[in-house]
């Protein structure tokens, strides 16, 4: 008897993606996901012939190994992504629809295959991943309007920003009942009036941010500004929300928040200019556990040894 894996990031982005798939192709499945920083997610799939696995908004990349070994088991595969996928395996049981373009995520790309079918998260899922311009592109092709579109932004933002943290436990929702929460509801806009959990992750958002607002640079510039948050659950969680944030704010300026770790070392996020979304993944990846995409990419675990060189290559690499 065949099984059914939905393997998904934890972010907004990863969650929407996967609603508007199952909406359209309902299916029991085995949930695999964690929190938005948690990418091997492949490495936990025990797939066997027959076996159906959907992997979305996870780095191929970073997944090769397992992807290669659950087609070695006769699963099928299909593959939606947006990060660098590295070199991507020809073979007749995958599917991968990869596209890095600055401007797209993995739920645009999913509402691309069902042609609009449940657009509404897609809008939160775009949203959600800071790609406000192709949200409201997606958003004019419909008849929303502008309290709607509004609201879906501060659901794609209120659901990546129950991703950040180390473990679950900083979390509001694990991703997984965040995820059936949601898709339990008929629509988007339905949540968002209707659920308690809409009204949670929206209070925890404001009280968190609060406290992000206090916050002063370690270095800043008209290129870029540095941040190091402490290691908080609050900063925890707003790590990622508060990155995207400030590049709205200041969209010529390149940000890096960096949140102290239990261990010493630090978890980074990066974020492109938006006037310029390149180099970011580049950047990242000059270090251990580094990694993500053009515009938006992170370091998971930096040694308190490299930080003065993480600022300077930061500094060097988005100075004007």
């Amino acid at each position: 008897m065949s099984h059914s894996f939905d393997v998904f990031n934890g972010d907004a982005d990863g969650i929407c993606a996967l609603i508007q798939l199952r909406k359209a192709e309902p299916r029991d499945s085995t949930l695999v996901t964690g929190v938005k920083r948690d990418i091997n997610l492949l490495s936990r799939v025990d797939a066997n012939a027959g076996d159906l696995v959907t992997a979305l908004d996870i780095s191929m990349d970073k997944n090769n190994a397992d992807l290669q070994r659950i087609l070695a088991t006769g699963a099928d595969v299909l593959y939606v992504d947006h990060h660098f996928p590295g070199d991507i395996p020809q073979h007749p049981q995958l599917r991968a629809v990869i596209n890095e373009h600055t401007d797209t995520c993995t739920s645009v790309l999913v509402n691309g295959l069902l042609k609009s079918a449940h657009i509404d998260w897609a809008i939160a899922g775009a949203f959600g991943d800071n790609l406000h311009k192709t949200a409201r592109a997606l958003a004019a092709t419909t008849t929303l309007c502008d309290t709607d579109i509004d609201a879906l932004e501060a659901l794609g933002t209120y659901i990546n920003y129950n991703g950040y943290g180390p473990s679950l436990e900083d979390l509001h929702f694990d991703p997984a009942d965040l995820y059936r929460r949601l898709y339990a509801s008929p629509s988007a806009l339905t949540f968002i009036q209707d659920s308690e959990d809409f009204k949670q992750l929206e209070r925890g958002y404001q009280q968190d941010m609060a406290q992000a607002a206090e916050l002063q640079p370690l270095h800043a510039n008209d290129s870029v500004a540095l941040f190091i948050l402490p290691n908080e659950a609050w900063a925890r969680r707003v790590s990622g929300v508060y990155s995207n944030d400030l590049t709205t704010q200041f969209p010529e300026r390149a940000h890096a928040v960096l949140t102290e770790k239990d261990n010493g070392n630090y978890l980074v996020s990066v974020r492109a200019p938006l006037s310029n979304k390149q180099g970011a993944v580049d950047l990242c990846r000059q270090f251990p556990t580094g990694g993500g995409r053009a515009a938006a990419a992170g370091i998971n675990d930096l040694s308190a040894p490299d930080l003065q060189a993480f600022i300077d290559k930061f500094s060097e690499f988005y100075s004007h």
